[in-house]
C-alpha cells in the first residue's frame, strides 16, 4: 500500500510517529511535509497536495494532521473524488472506511494522543469498503459532487476574510 502524508507545523511530531509506525508495517509511507517543527506550512497547501495525488491515482490514501483535523478534512474534501474523514476513535475509522470508502483520514495533534492516533490509523488501514448499501450512498455523493463542482464555470472568487 502506497500513502502519502502530511501535516502543518503544529501536526509535524505526530505525523512523524505515525510514518514511523506505517512504515514499520511495510507501508511505502510519502512524506508531504513539513520537514521539520520549525517549517511554517500552511494546512491547506499540504491537504492540497495529498489530495490531488491521491485523486491522480498516485497514492491509495491519505493521511493528514493539523492541530484539530478539521482544516485538513475541509481542505482534503474539496478535492473532486477525494473523501476525507475526520477521526479521533477508533470506531469513526473503521466506519470512515467500510461505509464512507474514505481515502484520507485526518486527525488532529492538539486533540488525539500518540497510541490513540496510532490504533486509529491501524483501524483505518485494516477497514475495506462494504459495498452494498453503502456503494449506493456513496455514489450519491459523487453525483452530487458532479453535480455542484463545475471547473471553469466562471465560478465567483471568494474572497478571504481579512
Amino acid at each position: 500500500m502506497k500513502i502519502a502524508i502530511g501535516a502543518d507545523e503544529a501536526g509535524y511530531e505526530l505525523k512523524e510517529i505515525i510514518k514511523t509506525y506505517m512504515s514499520a508495517q511495510g507501508i511505502d509511507v510519502v512524506d508531504f511535509g513539513p520537514g521539520n517543527k520549525e517549517q511554517q506550512i500552511d494546512y491547506p497547501d499540504v491537504g492540497f497536495s495529498v489530495a490531488e495525488e491521491i485523486s491522480r491515482g498516485n497514492f491509495e490514501r491519505g493521511v493528514l494532521i493539523c492541530g484539530t483535523g478539521i482544516g485538513m478534512a475541509i481542505t482534503a474534501d474539496k478535492v473532486p473524488g477525494i473523501r476525507a474523514a475526520l477521526c479521533h476513535d477508533t470506531y469513526s475509522a473503521e466506519r470512515s472506511r467500510k461505509s464512507n470508502n474514505a481515502q484520507v483520514l485526518t486527525m488532529g495533534a492538539r486533540v488525539i494522543g500518540p497510541e490513540l492516533a496510532k490504533h486509529v490509523v491501524q483501524a483505518w488501514l485494516d477497514a475495506e469498503f462494504d459495498g452494498g448499501n453503502s456503494e449506493r450512498k456513496v455514489n450519491k455523493i459523487t453525483a452530487g459532487e458532479e453535480r455542484f463542482y463545475k471547473p471553469n464555470d466562471n465560478q465567483p472568487e471568494i474572497n478571504s476574510c481579512s
